[in-house]
């Protein structure tokens, strides 16, 4: 019984290391979508000056 409660202490720190350990692997791609979240701004900004334009046009 002892050999169990044993094993079953040693299963859950392996399971809390393991969580632990791969959290940073999830960091990098923000990182990466950086620039593709100022292009997206960028894109919005001018689709919202043509918009404006548009209907300033058309008053």
């Amino acid at each position: 019984m002892n050999k169990l409660f044993a094993a079953l202490i040693a299963s859950m720190f392996a399971v809390g290391a393991f969580a632990q350990a791969s959290a940073p692997a999830a960091a990098e791609p923000a990182a990466a979508s950086a620039p593709a979240k100022a292009k997206k701004a960028k894109v919005a900004k001018k689709a919202k000056k043509a918009h404006k334009a548009a209907s300033a046009a058309s008053s």
